[in-house]
């Protein structure tokens, strides 16, 4: 059975894994006498310095996000999982940390079989145990299997980042597993981002439409970029993102009917390229294409929002706002645009194991918890939801999952928490570069940016980067010679962690 609890077993020392502080939720868990409807958005690529309410210099105008941070917690030190999407998603959905699976680098192709086995607990099995109504409406990019055209005709293996080319699969077919068996009621997909095929919507493992046909790629100009292949009669690339928000709003209206409580988890396919912006928003940012199709983004979310507050769901509804890595803003749009900053003054972008790749705008917003709207300096990390939900709904995760996944419900209630929430988390590059922060240091594994980003200051007699955090949140002075002893202390952390298989108290790996 999927849902069996394993007794929690004792941490040994010498592991050094340093587990949270577990802090009383009375307060949060009063307020939430009827069970919050949750709402999870998450966008693509969108970078810490987009949104005015992080950045005041933004050069593109967020109306709507600024909006739900002035009513919730806008959160300055949260970190995707990983500096790229699918280890990201696989962390959010898991509560556990994608270097434990079989991903170790990269991100999986639109074919891919799926990461997560069908018997992982998954946050859609922790909200429909607690009696939610679980969605997922969006960009998927966790894998997907398909039955194939001749059995006898296996697909090639190979690594989960080697991206097969789908030829013996049947993507005419309804789908052997996907999200609808990981927990999900209702799903309403595409199979990963979208400049990659194939470009099909999936509804509860159905393709909307069977009529399969081909595109042609393209790459001009700069962010307007696609794969070519198999594409949907029905599949417009333009309207992806103006149609996936419908179908949110519908899911929206259609649960406001029922006294069930709702899980929606709504993975946008923007500002992710290809950069393809409504005639409506083109040419309103100071930050070309990019910058509009960030508005776009922005206009999307607050059309879902404005839909939930309309139908008198907003004060028991907690919203979570954020995205799984940083902008993809390369020099060359640094220097077309040099007054936008979509990183902030963080050093690196999408893919680098600097803050630029991992360090994401999170906001929250939930008016019945009762905290007054305002910043929070709290660590988290995406894989904390999981562990998060569980508190609020009062379920307890599995021994054997969310192995990554710690509580930060105290920080949205009244009173707040004078503890921190994690004493540690472990960040991951594109290219499986490993960094490590405990409070104001971070230790990272290597020299270089682990992903797309060049390294200047980067030398063959330094093989680490340790960085205050606290004092130079610009990565700008390595200071591994100055403090050894910081840098053995975290890399032992490190390695220890890595090698348990959990972090959370009493899990098992």
């Amino acid at each position: 059975m999927k849902y069996i609890t394993i007794a929690a077993a004792a941490v040994p020392a010498a592991l050094l894994v340093f587990s949270a502080y577990m802090p009383e939720t009375k307060n949060v868990q009063a307020s939430a006498a009827v069970k919050p409807n949750i709402v999870v958005i998450l966008a693509d690529d969108l970078g810490y310095g987009d949104l005015q309410c992080y950045n005041p210099a933004s050069q593109t105008s967020t109306p709507n996000l600024d909006r739900l941070s002035r009513e919730g917690l806008r959160f300055t030190d949260a970190h995707s999982g990983s500096a790229v999407c699918t280890p990201t998603r696989y962390g959010l959905i898991t509560g556990r940390y994608a270097f434990r699976s079989p991903l170790k680098k990269g991100v999986l192709g639109g074919y891919s079989p799926a990461l997560i086995e069908e018997n992982r607990f998954t946050v859609a099995d922790l909200m429909k145990q607690s009696g939610y109504q679980t969605a997922v409406i969006g960009k998927w990019h966790l894998g997907l299997n398909w039955p194939e055209r001749d059995a006898s005709q296996p697909q090639p293996g190979g690594a989960p980042d080697s991206w097969p080319a789908g030829d013996k699969l049947d993507i005419k077919a309804d789908l052997l597993q996907g999200p609808n068996d990981l927990g999900f009621d209702y799903s309403y997909i595409i199979p990963s981002s979208l400049d990659i095929p194939p470009y099909i919507y999936l509804e509860n493992g159905r393709p909307t439409n069977r009529d399969i046909g081909e595109i042609e790629g393209k790459n001009d100009p700069r962010g307007v970029f696609w794969r070519a292949g198999k594409a949907a009669g029905d599949f417009k690339l333009e309207q992806t993102l103006d149609h996936l928000g419908s179908k949110a709003k519908e899911f929206l209206i259609g649960q406001s009917k029922t006294k069930q409580p709702f899980f929606l988890y709504l993975p946008l396919t923007s500002p992710h390229t290809p950069w393809l912006p409504s005639k409506g928003f083109q040419g309103k940012s100071g930050a070309g294409i990019y910058g509009d199709f960030v508005a776009h983004t922005d206009d999307v979310v607050g059309q879902v929002v404005r839909t939930l507050d309309s139908l008198g769901l907003k004060d028991n509804t907690l919203i979570v706002f954020t995205s799984d890595n940083g902008a993809d803003w390369k020099p060359g749009d640094k220097e077309k645009f040099p007054k936008h900053q979509a990183n902030g003054i963080l050093r690196g972008q999408k893919s680098d194991i600097w803050e630029g790749g991992h360090r994401v705008p999170f906001i929250v917003r939930w008016p019945g918890a009762g905290r007054k709207p305002g910043t929070v300096s709290e660590t988290v990390c995406l894989t904390d939801l999981m562990s998060t939900f569980a508190s609020l709904t009062g379920r307890k995760i599995p021994a054997n999952a969310g192995q990554d996944s710690f509580d930060f419900s105290p920080v949205l209630s009244k009173s707040g928490s004078g503890k921190p929430v994690r004493q540690s988390i472990i960040h991951h590059s594109i290219n499986g570069m490993f960094a490590i922060r405990k409070g104001r240091w971070k230790y990272v594994e290597g020299q270089g940016s682990g992903g797309w980003s060049r390294d200047e200051s980067a030398t063959k007699e330094l093989t680490a980067q340790l960085y205050d955090i606290e004092n130079d949140p610009r990565e700008t002075q390595n200071l591994v010679q100055q403090k050894p002893e910081i840098a053995r202390e975290l890399k032992t952390l490190l390695l220890a962690q890595q090698d348990s298989g959990f972090t959370r108290e009493g899990a098992v790996k």
